[in-house]
């Protein structure tokens, strides 16, 4: 299953003026806290060990990561079953939580969310929520 491609953000209302990678930061951000929380796939553990290890070292960001690892598609096959769960409480684009979040945290009043840095500094304001995000869903399921 989809969840997300980058691809999708590419029109609309996608500003003009940005590279189509800025399409991909808001799921970037995603799937990077997610692998780094140990919700990843052994697919990627075993395909991509490298990339992993630059995630981790952070010598890429989650938008580049996102794009070359992933080519800008967020799936199923990215995620642990326990990570595929929570996707499927709180990542949908059209119905659940995340984008809310994205935007509160880390999005400029008025500003298009597709302006927002891929960068560290955007992950590490965003990670406390997505954190607690987590173990309340974790705390719901007991």
């Amino acid at each position: 299953m989809k969840y997300d491609d980058a691809s999708w953000h590419y029109s609309g209302d996608f500003p003009v003026d940005l590279p189509p990678e800025a399409g991909a930061t808001h799921t970037g951000m995603f799937v990077a806290w997610a692998l780094l929380s140990g919700l990843g796939s052994d697919i990627l553990t075993v395909d991509a060990p490298e990339d992993l290890a630059q995630l981790r070292e952070r010598s890429v960001t989650p938008g580049q990561f996102f794009m070359r690892t992933c080519d800008g598609k967020f799936t199923d096959e990215d995620l642990s079953e326990l990570g595929n769960q929570f996707v499927a409480a709180y990542f949908d684009l059209r119905t659940a939580d995340y984008l809310g979040d994205y935007e509160a945290t880390v999005g400029a009043e008025g500003e298009n969310l597709y302006r927002v840095p891929d960068s560290w500094t955007t992950f590490d304001r965003l990670k406390p929520i997505l954190d607690s995000r987590f173990a309340e869903w974790r705390g719901s399921r007991s």
